[in-house]
């Protein structure tokens, strides 16, 4: 049989697909939260300077400013790759402002002694002097913006820049569905078995979930995302017609106490609802209060014990309600 031959997607329809997209994200948002958004950011970008080429009187921009910083982080220099998905940069701005910055004397570009193709980026001496600078500078400018505040209101401040900061990130994490057997989904079950091992004194690769026993029609597996780095899993396989079982919801403790775990959740439910199955299973460490808190919180009702399993202490199940596919 010959093979079915395929008309390219003319540019102009992949376009009107992603506008599509767009608008229908954007609907889910209402208008005046948005609006509500960009006010604050308006607000925040003039109050900190971030408008002016001179930030902090420094005599660079905000941009070249936060990436002194940002080199400063790693003590052994960072490479362009990595700060390139750090801070969601293009190549080509990323590397006019490294540049500028080594013209300054602010920064040194070389060649990874191991791997020719990344290039680093490291403090000078004159740069570490700079960055100690800029941060006194940005303390100073800190201070000066809530001095106008008292005690109370500062501590409010604070705790609702925490808030907002918890739910930006949350709401910059993506959830993917891939492979059991994908690069990422081993590499989550690998730290997710050294957590437990941490805790348990032991926990050995056989008491992980077989990669086909969560891919294709048996089960699927999530994998969380944080500026490329995965920092959370969870999977789903069916144990009989209807049934499902949940397998090794992790996260990451530099993600933890996000959120990211009942979003996980919600996938792994929704993928168990397009499977046709209806009703959700899953054990628990007695050790793992939070984990066994949140299925509560979540619906999940504790059962007499459905299966032997050495690190199983509770049993939870839950039933499901119809679900559109996913998309």
């Amino acid at each position: 049989m010959e093979p079915v031959q395929t008309e390219p997607v003319p540019a102009e329809q992949v376009q009107a697909e992603q506008v599509r997209a767009e608008q229908v994200r954007a609907e889910q948002v209402r208008a005046e939260q948005v609006a509500a958004f960009r006010r604050f950011n308006r607000y925040f970008t003039r109050r900190i300077g971030a408008l002016d080429d001179h930030y902090l009187g420094q005599g660079r921009p905000l941009g070249e400013a936060r990436l002194l910083f940002e080199v400063a982080d790693a003590e052994t220099g960072v490479s362009l790759r990595t700060l390139r998905a750090r801070l969601g940069l293009d190549a080509g701005y990323l590397s006019r402002m490294a540049k500028a910055l080594e013209a300054q004397g602010m920064v040194r570009i070389s060649v990874h002694p191991e791997d020719n193709r990344l290039r680093m980026v490291e403090l000078t001496p004159a740069g570490h002097v700079e960055l100690k600078e800029q941060n006194r500078r940005a303390d100073v400018r800190t201070a000066d913006l809530l001095t106008g505040l008292d005690a109370r209101q500062r501590t409010d401040l604070t705790e609702a820049m925490a808030t907002a900061r918890r739910l930006l990130r949350l709401a910059a994490i993506t959830v993917e569905r891939v492979d059991g057997a994908a690069p990422d989904a081993r590499a989550c079950l690998e730290a997710y078995a050294a957590d437990l091992t941490a805790r348990f004194g032991s926990f050995t690769a056989s008491d992980l979930v077989g990669p086909e026993e969560v891919s294709g029609a048996t089960g699927a597996f999530f994998v969380a995302y944080e500026e490329g780095r995965a920092v959370g899993c969870g999977g789903l396989r069916t144990l009989e017609p209807g049934v499902g079982e949940l397998k090794h919801v992790w996260v990451h403790p530099d993600a933890r106490r996000l959120g990211l775990a009942r979003r996980l959740l919600e996938q792994l439910e929704r993928a168990a609802a397009e499977r046709g199955l209806n009703l959700l299973r899953l054990d628990t460490n007695a050790s793992l209060t939070e984990a066994r808190a949140m299925y509560r919180a979540c619906g999940y009702r504790e059962i007499p014990a459905y299966v032997d399993h050495v690190y199983a202490d509770h049993w939870f199940e839950k039933r499901l309600t119809p679900s559109e596919p996913l998309r």
